[in-house]
């Protein structure tokens, strides 16, 4: 004598309230599987030790030291030789007043 799937599907959406489990009669690919695991970011990240890579990092870290970056220098001689022949980026606008946009004369 066979069970008439309505039956069976309310047993199903019954089992499922009480264990907290997500009813899915059609068997879909959802993925909570993979949504309900731990998050493994926070664990990974801990087990390497932090790392200090930059010169700002380092700067930070020992401020009675003298760090220079070389990198930075060179971009600063850099923006002045394009400002020296007129090629630099102009400069951030500070107030709506100074914008071009404000200032249009009307006729």
């Amino acid at each position: 004598m066979a069970v008439p799937r309505s039956r069976v599907l309310d047993l199903m959406r019954t089992q499922c309230r009480i264990f907290n489990t997500t009813y899915n009669p059609e068997r879909l690919r959802l993925g909570t599987k993979i949504l309900h695991q731990r998050l493994k970011g926070p664990s990974i990240a801990s087990y390497y030790p932090p790392r200090i890579g930059t010169i700002k990092q380092l700067r930070r870290l020992y401020p009675e030291y003298d760090i220079s970056d070389e990198k930075e220098d060179e971009w600063i001689e850099h923006l002045q030789v394009q400002t020296s022949r007129g090629k630099a980026p102009p400069k951030k606008k500070k107030t709506a007043a100074d914008s071009k946009k404000f200032n249009k004369k009307k006729h």
